[in-house]
Order: structure tokens, then C-alpha cells, then sequence
């Protein structure tokens, strides 16, 4: 038989007839049984089960009735052995527990989360599903009004909940975004307190690409726990909230983590990923060794891959300076930086942001092709590990970095040894079958092909990238045809002793080999694509490398289908290991010498990128914002290999080029990683522009001057001299207004909307740094109506952070979710912190004093995660309110300083939370009654407010200085 209480009360023959289980007590003594069976439960349990603590006198009488009547209708049901046994302690249910729902469930639930647990995505859904299936209704629907069955229904529905969460995690792991987020809504509104869906839901709504609807329910569930319980989201769903407002707008990658997506199954390397795997769980520096070709970057991809932390690959192997490493790990962190203000207090040291991003952060570092800048890396990575104890890095290099603490794995070739039946199982046989098949479908190896396959393989000495070219030329030749001419190369090449010769030897040997069955045309694709970074697209190969793209077209997909290039995402690049040699062939491309073919490529290059990055420029102020931003992001090694290019050989395009990127790196936060460019281009250029070109210098000096404040004043006179002018870089009015302050310039009014929409939000400041609260609110209002006709999220996110000094309550909360959405989805890092602290002033002014300190923890582990201690400082400085206010004085004191400690660096925003932090510190020197470090503070505050023209911030510090000499005047 079995029994069902996960739903009405249900009773079932071993035919599948249903079984009437009698009236409401029955009933209800069959389901106490059911809920313990195979355990005794004893006569009180029972009685107080069915009625209550005071039982009438008589009810276990009355019990020992039902049992009877029980026994009878299990017996009519076709039973024939003693299923409810009574023995001296109470009553038994001899049941197989998989025959009662509940077990069942309770048995497939535990089993569904050791697979979840274990990463088995598929298995989980598979178990957990069968779980939720059992379930007919809520659980004892015709018995809950027995004593017993309110707490055990409430049991069962919260483990019901809880397998549900399970469930929706698995199928959250397996990519089923867009079904969860049509079905999670129904779960959530039945279950608003349960913060595990809401963050379910939130991840779910991302990965569909609906980021703005996932902060929402991040603000409902806020509204409802604040109403409902009177508490403050978790951390575990206010991390949800962060990571969603980190991430970009489109949802990530499958391969996730930063760790690049493969295109191309893991074959013959199961005991290197477990042994690498176990060593990075002991151990915070590990590199692999081995030559080129020998799958380094592949194993160390795939066991990265596995991490349960945070991952970030860095390819190193574009580097021709070790000096820019640190400036490549700010890149894949995803650290941004001020922007292109002058470092007044002097440059921040790169490894400095490095640690500030990656103090305590749990991150797995993948630092790839080392071997060319080793020293460089090694010195880096002592340091790295040394101030960030939650940090690991796994490195890939062909010779180890040779500092303290790094634990060594040589990559070994594939192994070849033993011959026969065996090989089929070698991994080398194996990884050309798997390669060898996916360009000849239906290609087998067999008893009568195995050696054949084992003799080529020994003969590429188990290299993998070696394999892969051999098995990708079985598309037009046989095994037999491929193995004679590796055999026929590789002795000419030998000359002799065969096992003396190195194996990179071997890899150049076999790169060559493919490159010489290669027709001249794919020759000439092949060496002239190695002047791109990062790959290519394919209208960019066309338009650098020609001859047409119809012609592109067909000699690119020649060049994948023989491993020399891979294809994914619409690009096209080439592995390290191919790209040297074919780089090294480019001099044999044209009928000239080969520098001159060279630098003719390089030229054509950034022609081309120039061309894109100007087409892309007025785009990134407009409603196509994003996704013009997605494509230059796309492009950012081919842009940067451009202007370190042009900083030598054409200073002229140079300029043009850096002025054109300058928007989208003020945007991306990028300008580190083009100071040295500029400051290139300034040597070069000299002290005066050449003509027609004083935008772009004034722009090349502003990013020079990020780094080195010797330009400051050269920066501040040459925007100075474009006041009055019609600017063909409006970016130049922001850049002027950050670095010089507001004004009114005299000349004509801007021609272009989004120009007009700046000067009205500039106006707007000037007027409220004067204390016209008025005409401030008229011009911002004018600015955010300006900037929506635009289209530019970052102008509409500005206005509205403006809007919301002038807003009530409920208006300012409407203001800030759009504004905070906005910044989320530009991926602008400083301003949304920013704006997380202004939403978090916001709660606290309200007298909200849980919300406010839950949102600066919020905001201040954004900006520790960006590398940004300016903005942490304007958090800590929240903490520091909330902490003085609740009257915790030492707490408050100790934050303000800290925070103080941070925004050292001169800027309108440093300037803002100095001013807060000082005026924090005399309202503690009040509170304890010590008027000379309270007057010390406020004159303080005072002129730090004059120096940047805030007159209500002066009048604010004014104010409080003379309350202090009232309070001392009057003897108190």
C-alpha cells in the first residue's frame, strides 16, 4: 500500500485503488502514524494529538476504538501481515517509509541537495523535482484542525519552501533565467519574507537581462522587511543587490567569473586538474610550468573554472613592458578610476588600487603567459599576497617566478606509453580522436587505425596544441597521408638524434608544418592578423588586412578549420603560441621588406580604430549609450596597441585617437592605462598643439595630468582658453567644470542639445553653491528634461542625484532607484557608490537609522571591491552619523577618523565628505562638552568650504562656530 499526507489525507492499494480512510479521527490517528512510521508512538503522544491537552476523560478508550477500526480497514484494504503493531510504550506503523509521501519527499530532498552541493546541476533538478511532485496540496488539508497537525503542517511547508529555494538554485546554475523569472513572481508574493527567493528572483530577472526590475524587487523586499519585522535586508541579500548593481547590464558570460569561454572539449588532462585543483585549496600561489603548446592555459582555465570564489583571468602575453602589469590586473578587476581630474595630492601608486580592490575579497588571480615579464610578476605577486590574506593566484609560465611560497606543477606532455588495444585510452589518442572527429564527423580510431594515431602522436612528442593542428588537417587529408608528411618534415628537421631535439622544437616544428600547407592567400590572412590585440572582428580583419571581405570571409573559416585561428562571439583570435610564429612570417607577406609591411599594417590598424572610435563618440551620449560602450569595450586591446603605436610613429593620430576614447574612458573609469600614452604623445608633441588640434592636446593633457599633477596648470589654462568656443568634444565642458568649478561661460549658447542640457545642470550648481535653492532646482530640472531628450543615462543620473536635496521622502526614494539603476547599468562604479551613500543620507535624515547603516555597509563594501578609498571614505563617514547619533561616541570618532584618512585627495567629492567628516567630529567635541576642539573643528570645516566656494556649506560651519561661543558665553 502507500499513504499520502502531502496533500488530503490519501490511502492507496497496491493496485492504485484508493482506500476510504474513514471519518476526521481516523483520519487523523493514520496520519500522526504516518508522520513517525516505523517508530513507536507513544498512548499520551496519540491522545493529546487528537484532542488536545486536556483529553476528556475516557480518550484512550476512545483511542484503543480507533486503533481497532484502523487494523480493519488496513486489513479490507488486502493487507495481510500486522501493519500497526501496539506494544508497552505505545503504538507502531510497520510501513516502508518510500511508500509514504513524506519520507519519500524528505529522503529525495537530502539526496537533491548532496547533488546541488557537489555541483551535479542536472542531478539536483532531477531529484528535487520528483520531491516538490509529491505534493497533492498543503500538506494534512483535511486534518489540520487536529491538535497535532498545525506545527507539523508548518514543518512540512517550510521544508517545502526550503527544496523549492534548492531547486531554483540548481536550475539558476543550469541557465534557466528566463523561465524563473516568469515563474519566481508567484513563490515571492506568497512568500514575501523569504529573502533566499527574493535574491533567487533578483538573479534570475539579471540573467534575462532585465537588470532594472531585479534592483526593484531588492527595494520591495526592503520596504516589506522594514514594515512587516522591522529589520534591514541580510548581508547574503544585500549581496545579491551588490553584485547586480556591479555587473554590467547584460547578463554574464556562460563560462562566468571572468575565465574565457572554450570552444573546444577538455580531453586528457583529469589527474592534472584534480592534483592542480587540490593545490589550490592548500596553497595561495601555484604555477604551472611547461614549453609552449603544452596546455598550461587550458588546464589552468579549467580548474579555475571549477572555483566556488571569484575568478579573474589576465592574459599577460600582450605585455611588452613588465612595468604594466599592475595596470593589466586593474583592467580584469574592473577597478575604475577617477576619471581625468589632476591628481592634486599626487597619483595613486597602481598597486596600491590593486590592494585596496582586493582587500579582503576572495579571488582566484589567473596571470597567464608570465614567462616574459617573470620578474615583474614575481615582485607583484609577493606583494599581493602579502597585504590580501583572502587572495590566491595561479600562474601559467614556461619557468617559475621563483619567490617564496609558490609551489610548482610541470604540465607534463600527454602520456604515450604501451601500444595496442591499450592506447584507445590514451589521452593524446584520445585528444586527436575528439579533434580529428569534429572536422571529419563519423572519424573513429580502432584496432586497425591505433598505432598509426600513437605513432603520430609519439612523433609530436604529446603535444596538445601540436595534436590539435595534426587532427585539424584530417578534413582534406587521410591519417596515413597526414602521418607521412609529419614524418617525412620531421626528419629533415632532425638531422640526427631524434630525442635531442627540445620540444618547443617539435611545436615550431608542427606550427610550421601547418603554416607550409597553407595556400599563399591564408599565408598573407595569417601574418597580417597578428598586428590585432585581443582578436579581431571580422569587418575589422577585412578592412586592416583586405583584400575584400567576401574574400576574408572564406579564407577565415580555412583558417579555423585547421586550428590556426578560433572563431566564438563574433571574433577571431589566435593562440600565443601561433600568433609568434605567424608574426615572425609577416616579413614574407608582401613583395617588400618586412618592417615596412609591418608598420604599412600597424598604420592601417589604428586608421581603422581611429575611424571606429570617432564613428562610436557622439553615440556615447545618446540612447544607444550601452551598447555603443559594449563595442568599444569589446575593442580595448586593439585600441590600446593603436595608440602606443601612434605615440611613436604618428603623435598626430595619436592625439585624434586618445581624444576620441576620452568620453568612453571617463565613462569606464580607464584613463590608467592611457596616462602613459599621453604622456608619450606630450614629449613628443612639445609645449603647443599642433593647429587645429588644441582639443585633442587639451585632452591629452588632461589624461597625463591624471597621473602626474606637473600638468595641472597647463591643463587648467588650455580649458580656460576653450570657454567661449563650440567644442567638437563636449566632454571638454565636464572636464572643465570638474577641474576648474562651475561657471557661466560669456560666449554663445551650446549648439548641440546634450552641451545645452551640461550648462544648464553647471548652472545649476553655481546657483547652489550661492544658496539660490530656487534657481538650483529650476536648472537641474531643465538639465534632467535636457538629458532625457538625449538619451545619455549618465547626464539623466547626474540631474536626478541633484533633484533629490529638493525632494520629500517619498520622492527622493523614486529618485535615487532611478538614478542607482542608471549607474548600474553605465557599470559607472564610483557613481553609483556615491549615490548608494546619498540613498543611504537619505534614510538616515529620515530618522531611518537600520536602513541607513545596512546601506553604507553596502556601499562601503562596493567601493572596497571597486578599489575606490575615496568613496569608502564617504561611507565610513555615514557609518561614523548613524554610530554619533545613536550615541555611540567612541565608534563614531574612531570611523570619522578613518574616514578622514581617505579622502585626502583634492576633489569637489573629497572636499564634500571632508567637510561632513569635520563637521561630524565637532558635533562629538560638542556632545562631550570640550568647546576648544568643537571651535578647532568647525574652523576647519569652515575653510575647507570656502576653498571650494560652498557657501551653504560656510554658512552651515559659520553657524555652528557661533553656537559654541553662545554656549561658552553663557557659562555652560
Amino acid at each position: 500500500m502507500r499513504f499520502g499526507v502531502l496533500g488530503a489525507l490519501g490511502v492507496w492499494s497496491a493496485d492504485g485503488e484508493t482506500v476510504a480512510a474513514g471519518g476526521p479521527q481516523l483520519r487523523a490517528l493514520l496520519a500522526m502514524l504516518l508522520l513517525n512510521v516505523g517508530r513507536t508512538v507513544g498512548v499520551r503522544r496519540l491522545v493529546e494529538g487528537l484532542y488536545g491537552p486536556q483529553a476528556p476523560s475516557g480518550a484512550a478508550h476512545a483511542l484503543q476504538s480507533q486503533v481497532s477500526r484502523l487494523r480493519r480497514r488496513l486489513g479490507a484494504a488486502g493487507e495481510t501481515g500486522e501493519l500497526l503493531q501496539h506494544g508497552p510504550a505505545g503504538y507502531r506503523l510497520l510501513v516502508d517509509p518510500d511508500d509514504v509521501d513524506v519520507h519519500r519527499f524528505e529522503r529525495l530532498a537530502g539526496d537533491g541537495r548532496h547533488a546541488l552541493a557537489a555541483g551535479d546541476h542536472a542531478g539536483a533538478v532531477r531529484l528535487l523535482g520528483e520531491a516538490l511532485g509529491l505534493w497533492r496540496g498543503p500538506a494534512l488539508a483535511d486534518v489540520i484542525d487536529a491538535p497535532f497537525a498545525g506545527e507539523q503542517a508548518a514543518r512540512l511547508e517550510e521544508l517545502r519552501i526550503s527544496v523549492l529555494e534548492d531547486l531554483v538554485e540548481a536550475r539558476l546554475a543550469r541557465g534557466e533565467h528566463r523561465d524563473l523569472a516568469a515563474e519566481l513572481p508567484e513563490s515571492v508574493a506568497a512568500h514575501p519574507l523569504r529573502e533566499r527567493l527574493r535574491g533567487q528572483l533578483m538573479r534570475a530577472l539579471y540573467g534575462s537581462g532585465r537588470k532594472a526590475e531585479a534592483l526593484q524587487v531588492f527595494e520591495e523586499a526592503r520596504r516589506t522587511l522594514a514594515e512587516e519585522l522591522g529589520v534591514d535586508p541580510s548581508p547574503e541579500l544585500g549581496g545579491v543587490h551588490v553584485a547586480v548593481l556591479r555587473a554590467g547590464s547584460s547578463p554574464p558570460e556562460a563560462a562566468g567569473g571572468g575565465v574565457p569561454a572554450q570552444f573546444t572539449s577538455f580531453v586528457g588532462r583529469d589527474g592534472d586538474l584534480e592534483r592542480v585543483r587540490a593545490l589550490l585549496g592548500e596553497r595561495r600561489l601555484v604555477t604551472l610550468t611547461g614549453p609552449g603548446g603544452v596546455g598550461k592555459t587550458r588546464l589552468a582555465i579549467e580548474a579555475a573554472g571549477r572555483e566556488r570564489d571569484e575568478v579573474r583571468f589576465v592574459d599577460l602575453a600582450p605585455l611588452t613592458d613588465g612595468a604594466a602589469a599592475p595596470q593589466a590586473l586593474i583592467n580584469a578587476l574592473g577597478l575604475r578610476e577617477a576619471g581625468l581630474v589632476p591628481a592634486q595630492s599626487g597619483p595613486l601608486d597602481p598597486v596600491e588600487r590593486l590592494i585596496a580592490g582586493l582587500a579582503d575579497r576572495r579571488v582566484l588571480l589567473v596571470l597567464d603567459n608570465c614567462e616574459h615579464v617573470a620578474a615583474e610578476v614575481a615582485a607583484l605577486a609577493r606583494r599581493l599576497l602579502a597585504a590580501c590574506h583572502d587572495l590566491r593566484i595561479l600562474v601559467t609560465s614556461r619557468e617559475r617566478l621563483g619567490i617564496t611560497g609558490e609551489t610548482l606543477h610541470p604540465v607534463p606532455p600527454l602520456p604515450l606509453d604501451g601500444g595496442g588495444p591499450e592506447a584507445l585510452g590514451h589521452p593524446a589518442v584520445r585528444l586527436f580522436a575528439d579533434r580529428a572527429a569534429a572536422v571529419r564527423p563519423g572519424f573513429l580510431i580502432d584496432d586497425a587505425n591505433v598505432d598509426a594515431v600513437l605513432r603520430l602522436c609519439r612523433a609530436l612528442d604529446g603535444l596538445p596544441l601540436a595534436i590539435e593542428l595534426a587532427a585539424a588537417r584530417m578534413r582534406s587529408l587521410t591519417l596515413e597521408e597526414v602521418e607521412a608528411r609529419l614524418d617525412d618534415r620531421f626528419r629533415l628537421l632532425s638531422r640526427g638524434d631524434r630525442s635531442a631535439v627540445p620540444r618547443h622544437r617539435t611545436l615550431r616544428s608542427v606550427v610550421g608544418w601547418s603554416w607550409d600547407l597553407l595556400s599563399r592567400p591564408e599565408q598573407a590572412l595569417a601574418a597580417r592578423l597578428t598586428v590585432f590585440s585581443g582578436g579581431a572582428s571580422l569587418h575589422a580583419a577585412a578592412r586592416v588586412c583586405g583584400p575584400s571581405e567576401g574574400e576574408v570571409v572564406e579564407l577565415l573559416a580555412d583558417l579555423v578549420d585547421k586550428s590556426l585561428v578560433e572563431a566564438g562571439g563574433g571574433r577571431y583570435r589566435m593562440l600565443e603560441t601561433v600568433r609568434e610564429f605567424c608574426a615572425e612570417r609577416l616579413a614574407g607577406d608582401g613583395d617588400g621588406d618586412g618592417d615596412g609591411e609591418r608598420e604599412r599594417l600597424r598604420a592601417a590598424h589604428a586608421a581603422y580604430f581611429l575611424e571606429s572610435a570617432r564613428a562610436a563618440e557622439p553615440h556615447l551620449r545618446g540612447p544607444d549609450q550601452l551598447e555603443w560602450l559594449d563595442r568599444l569595450d569589446a575593442e580595448r586591446g586593439n585600441f590600446h596597441a593603436a595608440l602606443r603605436w601612434a605615440a611613436g610613429a604618428d603623435p598626430v593620430l595619436g592625439l585624434r585617437l586618445l581624444a576620441a576614447l576620452s568620453w568612453q574612458g571617463q565613462l569606464r573609469g580607464l584613463p590608467g592605462e592611457r596616462t602613459a600614452v599621453a604622456a608619450g604623445l606630450l614629449m613628443t608633441v612639445g609645449d603647443e598643439p599642433p593647429a587645429g588640434l588644441e582639443e585633442e592636446y587639451t585632452l591629452c593633457l588632461a589624461h597625463a595630468a591624471a597621473a602626474d599633477n606637473v600638468h595641472d596648470r597647463r591643463l587648467r589654462a588650455h580649458l580656460e582658453r576653450l570657454a567661449d568656443r563650440r567644442l567638437r568634444y563636449p566632454f571638454l565642458r565636464v572636464l572643465r567644470f570638474m577641474v576648474n568649478g562651475p561657471c557661466h561661460a560669456d560666449g554663445e549658447v551650446p549648439a548641440d542639445p546634450w552641451s545645452r542640457a551640461f550648462a544648464r545642470l553647471e548652472s545649476g550648481v553655481k546657483s547652489l553653491l550661492a544658496g539660490e535653492r530656487d534657481t538650483a532646482e529650476e536648472a537641474f530640472r531643465a538639465a534632467l528634461e535636457g538629458f532625457r531628450g538625449t538619451g545619455d543615462r549618465w547626464g539623466i543620473l547626474t540631474a536626478l542625484e541633484q533633484l533629490t536635496g529638493f525632494a520629500d521622502e517619498p520622492g527622493f526614494a523614486a529618485l535615487m532607484a532611478e538614478a542607482i539603476d542608471l549607474a548600474g547599468r553605465l557599470g559607472a562604479v564610483e557613481d553609483l557608490t556615491r549615490l548608494l551613500v546619498r540613498n543611504a543620507d537619505g534614510l538616515a535624515d529620515a530618522g531611518r537609522l537600520l536602513a541607513a547603516r545596512a546601506e553604507y555597509e553596502r556601499a562601503i563594501e562596493f567601493a572596497r571591491r571597486a578599489g575606490t578609498p575615496e568613496t569608502q571614505a564617504g561611507a565610513q563617514r555615514g557609518l561614523a552619523d548613524v554610530a554619533r547619533l545613536r550615541g555611540d561616541l567612541p565608534a563614531a570618532r574612531e570611523l570619522y577618523d578613518r574616514a578622514l584618512r581617505g579622502c585626502g585627495r583634492a576633489s569637489m567629492g573629497g572636499a564634500l565628505t571632508r567637510w561632513r567628516i569635520l563637521i561630524g567630529l565637532g558635533r562629538i567635541a560638542e556632545a562631550e562638552q570640550d568647546a576648544g576642539q568643537a571651535r578647532l573643528r568647525y574652523r576647519q570645516a569652515l575653510a575647507a568650504a570656502r576653498a571650494y566656494g560652498d557657501r551653504p556649506a560656510a554658512a552651515a560651519s559659520a553657524e555652528a562656530l557661533a553656537a559654541v561661543a553662545a554656549f561658552n558665553a553663557a557659562g555652560r
